[in-house]
Order: C-alpha cells, then sequence, then structure tokens
C-alpha cells in the first residue's frame, strides 16, 4: 500500500474535494491500528487523501498529549509508520487540543483531516459555476437505525 500525501498548496485549494475530519476514540489499552489498513485502502483507490492524522492520549486527569506512531505500544495490525509524513500543518495545537476534549479521560484518539477525491470533479464544477457548498454534516449510524424502527412500527 502506498503512503498517503500530506501536502497541500495554495494554488490547488479551488481542484479540491471537500475536506472532512474524524475523531476517532479507542481504548488506551488497545490501539492497534486495527482497521487502519481500510484507511490505506481508500487512499490507494484514489477514494480519500489524508491531509493530516494525529494520535492523541487522554489522561484521566484530563491532559492531552501528542502521541509518534511509535509510542503505540504492541503490535499494530497494520504498518503505522505509512502515516509518519500525513502533517500538513493545517491541524494546530488548538485543533488538536480541541479533538482531545471531545475523548473520554483514559482513552487515545486518532485526528484524521483528509479530502474526497472522489467528490473532487463534482466540486471544481460547481465551484466554476459560481456554486459553493453552504451546509454539511453526517447522520450518526444510531439515528439512522432509531429511524428505521420507527418506520416499521
Amino acid at each position: 500500500m502506498s503512503a498517503p500525501e500530506a501536502t497541500t498548496t495554495a494554488t490547488g485549494l479551488d481542484e479540491m474535494g471537500p475536506v472532512d475530519y474524524l475523531v476517532i476514540e479507542m481504548p488506551a489499552d488497545r490501539m492497534t491500528g486495527r482497521g487502519l489498513d481500510l484507511l490505506l485502502d481508500l487512499v490507494d483507490r484514489g477514494i480519500i487523501r489524508v491531509i493530516d492524522l494525529e494520535i492523541v492520549s487522554t489522561g484521566t486527569d484530563g491532559s492531552i498529549t501528542r502521541l509518534a506512531l511509535d509510542d503505540i505500544e504492541g503490535e499494530p495490525s497494520v504498518e503505522l509508520s505509512v502515516f509518519a509524513g500525513a502533517r500538513s500543518g493545517l491541524l494546530d495545537d488548538e485543533d488538536v487540543e480541541a479533538a482531545g476534549g471531545v475523548l473520554e479521560p483514559g482513552t487515545v484518539g486518532v485526528v484524521l483531516l483528509y479530502e474526497n477525491l472522489w467528490a473532487a470533479p463534482l466540486a471544481r464544477e460547481l465551484r466554476r459555476n459560481g456554486a459553493q457548498l453552504v451546509a454539511g454534516g453526517r447522520v450518526p449510524v444510531q439515528a439512522l437505525l432509531a429511524a428505521l424502527d420507527a418506520a416499521e412500527a
């Protein structure tokens, strides 16, 4: 699998797809990288481009610490070093603190900033015609399940 490219230039912004972020929380004792092989697959297939990837640890006292990939203990399910260069500088200390603030104490979080390459041609064409994305969001799986249950009732 190829390494994700993390560089973004101002000249390419009008060619970019939408950029999203995720904050993934996991128990500190089970930080294995499991699932990150699927992230690499999305990169390899040209669906997303990883812009930034940060790993943070939250102490039981609420402190937030950035971790290096080689700080991860145990046997990872995927070679995490491929993400070592995934830092554009767009996520600053304040962003990392805010992301860490949504994590439960004593957990580890992965903060991921990524471009939706699949949507880039649509976004580019819309911008050329004067359109702009003015809102976006995610529907949590739990909300979808609740809506389906309500529709069946």
